[in-house]
């Protein structure tokens, strides 16, 4: 991680530095040509005006006054090329002739070459600009040196930013790295700074307390399912120790009703839990269009036929897109909830409208506590154990409600009942 860490920085810094050598070297560049084009155009201009000059003193006092010039360079040419007059400076041959003012080098050094037109022939003058171009080489030589010393400070600076910037991360790595399971209570410090570096010890303390809160859950979880499977063990293993030690006082088939029983207990459970694994895994589940009004009326059917009294004066037609047999199973688990709490009777009831199918059981008894009514939908959770027991609950019944609804792409919420007990309603998008 240390390496991967530097080896950001060392990116980070990279990148940095060659944004900021580009744009240095961008404008250096531009610098450099304004200025040097802003220097030749001032000696054009001065050359031209000397030119002029001269050019007005040969028309009014004659080719003459060029001997007396001491430091300008300056030729006289007749219509054939010739030179006719030339300045103590210009003595050394030729000056290279030119349309527009142009360099060239003249006795070793460098010169700018400008033209003026007489009556009778041209006039050459050249000016120096040897201390032109050594200005431009000093800004040259300035500019280099300004920007590899910016380019190494930028380069400096931002490693040293870097660095500091990621040393809390590396902190959080560390506190994380050392946070085993059976540490997860642990949380990282969280910097006073409010930035992101904060945002992300927060959003990692986040992901801890869920991890924390799904290690705990798993553990209790495990905890409950060994209990649940361990009763019906321990009873049919009672059983079967009583029939080796008294084979007199108990008969076979007494053995296999127990054995059948608590079998069947056990399958429950096991089924329910595969059923739970099955939707924590998001697994797909089959769509097809599915009456709600036809498995709520076969409930019915189902619960007149065991003696519990039912209301079914709330079915109406209903449909929905999801797995049939799932959605049995969730109306399945409400209505024997609601049997086994009810003091006379259920309702069960499916309506259609905007959209949504809502199908609510509800029952006279006791009711749930406002307190307790996200509790019921955990696993294993019995609000009265001795009776949910009697009864051959397992505390998963809710909770699978839950998960399928959730699958099902919708909802399930406990109210109060019209009866006076409590009202289960379960939410899921109607078919199109």
């Amino acid at each position: 991680m240390a390496e991967r860490r530097r080896s950001l920085r060392t990116r980070i810094t990279a990148a940095a530095t060659l944004v900021v050598t580009g744009a240095l070297l961008l404008g250096a560049l531009a610098f450099y040509g304004i200025l040097s084009v802003s220097v030749r155009d001032a000696a054009v201009r001065g050359a031209e005006t000397r030119a002029e000059q001269l050019a007005a003193r040969i028309e009014a006092e004659g080719p003459e006054v060029l001997a007396d010039l001491d430091d300008d360079i300056a030729q006289l040419l007749d219509d054939d090329g010739r030179t006719v007059a030339a300045s103590e400076e210009a003595d050394r041959g030729a000056l290279p002739e030119a349309d527009d003012a142009s360099v060239a080098t003249y006795d070793g050094e460098p010169v700018l070459v400008v033209r003026e037109d007489l009556d009778e022939g041209t006039l050459l003058l050249a000016a120096s600009v040897e201390d032109d171009q050594s200005t431009l080489g000093t800004v040259a030589v300035l500019l280099i040196v300004a920007v590899v010393a910016v380019v190494a400070l930028v380069a400096a600076v931002t490693w040293w930013v870097v660095g500091r910037a990621l040393r809390p991360v590396d902190r959080i790595r560390g506190e994380v790295d050392d946070i085993t399971a059976d540490r997860l209570d642990r949380r990282v410090a969280v910097p006073p700074s409010g930035d992101e570096i904060a945002a992300l010890a927060s959003t990692m303390n986040g992901m801890l307390e869920r991890l924390d809160a799904s290690a705990t859950a798993q553990r209790r979880f495990v905890s409950d399912a060994s209990h649940e499977l361990r009763s019906p063990l321990a009873t049919i293993r009672q059983h079967a120790e009583l029939a080796q030690l008294h084979p007199e006082a108990t008969s076979v088939r007494d053995l296999a009703e127990v054995v059948h029983e608590e079998g069947l207990r056990m399958q429950d459970l096991v089924d329910a839990l595969l059923l739970l694994t099955r939707l924590d895994e998001k697994a797909v589940l089959r769509q097809e269009p599915v009456d709600v009004d036809d498995l709520a009326l076969a409930e019915v059917k189902r619960l007149r036929a065991a003696g519990t009294v039912v209301d079914a004066s709330g079915i109406h037609a209903a449909r929905v897109r999801g797995d049939a047999h799932l959605l049995g199973r969730l109306l399945r688990n409400l209505a024997d909830n609601a049997a086994r709490h009810a003091r006379s009777g259920v309702a069960i009831a499916v309506d259609e409208r905007d959209g949504q199918v809502l199908l609510t059981v509800d029952d006279d008894g006791a009711g749930v506590p406002p307190a307790e009514r996200e509790r019921v939908f955990e696993r294993f959770v019995r609000l009265d154990e001795a009776r949910a027991r009697d009864a051959g609950g397992s505390g998963l019944g809710l909770a699978i409600v839950r998960a399928i609804a959730e699958a099902e792409g919708g909802s399930v919420r406990v109210e109060d009942s019209p009866l006076g007990g409590a009202r289960f309603a379960v939410t899921l998008p109607a078919a199109p």
